[in-house]
């Protein structure tokens, strides 16, 4: 799996404000007033908070097989973000971490992928290329939360574009067909956020993250096609937690004023 474009950026936010931050002078902070949410303590947001991470799955489609029949993994890139919404009454289950009830925001996926299967396409016997782009708006309750690790259920709704080309060399022909799909999913996500360290507070930044889920087609793209990408879907790697590193921020620029 190709997780270099996904662990680059946080680390430049890292080199960037880390650094920064490292390079002040130890202050005294009082400890009620100033102290802020971690992996370990607990704290409930006043309002919402802003939070922001990449996300790669793995797509089975039921056109994407090898030699023995069997589906394989497609990969699917994409970035989320949105809000984590407080609780509005306590809740047993979630303690630890950034308290929060749910979150809900907004998702933008790609895809593009050589199909050597000809006949997908109607009357067409050629191999295509497929480009899919895919906005999503989604609904992520907790169930379950624990310190540093936490359950919950996405569910998502999308709008999805294809676009296949076809080209066939001997006819010096290109064909293009578009078309609109509207995928939906419902899955079990699972997160474990590294625990904070005084001296490596940018740890807590980074976790694992898990995502297993079952997508639905609710209108196909091209109706008369072999297509439909309904099926499963699964994440599994790193994971960069936005709302951990804007506390930390706001953890600074506090140290800063009390000198």
């Amino acid at each position: 799996m190709r997780f270099q474009w996904i662990l680059g950026l946080p680390f430049l936010i890292w080199l960037i404000i880390g650094t920064t931050a490292w390079a002040q002078p130890e202050a005294s902070v009082e400890t009620s007033a100033h102290k802020i949410s971690d992996t370990v303590q607990s704290s409930r947001p006043k309002s919402l908070t802003f939070t922001a991470s990449t996300d790669q799955r793995f797509f089975f489609f039921s056109d994407t097989r090898n030699a023995n029949n069997r589906r394989v993994p497609v990969s699917v890139y994409g970035v989320r973000a949105g809000f984590l919404f407080p609780p509005q009454h306590d809740r047993p289950a979630l303690r630890g971490g950034r308290s929060a009830s749910f979150k809900a925001g907004a998702g933008f996926y790609f895809i593009n992928q050589r199909l050597d299967e000809p006949g997908l396409l109607p009357n067409t016997s050629e191999s295509v290329t497929r480009h899919l782009r895919i906005a999503t708006v989604y609904y992520e309750r907790y169930l379950f939360r624990r310190k540093a690790f936490e359950v919950s259920m996405p569910i998502e709704f999308g709008y999805g574009h294809s676009r296949y080309e076809r080209d066939d060399d001997q006819l010096n022909k290109h064909e293009v067909a578009r078309g609109i799909f509207l995928p939906l999913g419902v899955g079990v996500a699972a997160a474990y956020q590294f625990p904070t360290v005084r001296w490596l507070r940018p740890l807590h930044w980074f976790g694992l993250n898990i995502l297993t889920g079952y997508r639905f087609i609710l209108k196909k793209d091209i109706p008369d096609s072999q297509i439909n990408y309904t099926g499963f879907y699964i994440s599994v790697g790193p994971s960069f937690f936005l709302e951990n590193l804007t506390a930390d921020i706001k953890y600074w620029r506090q140290k800063r004023k009390k000198r």
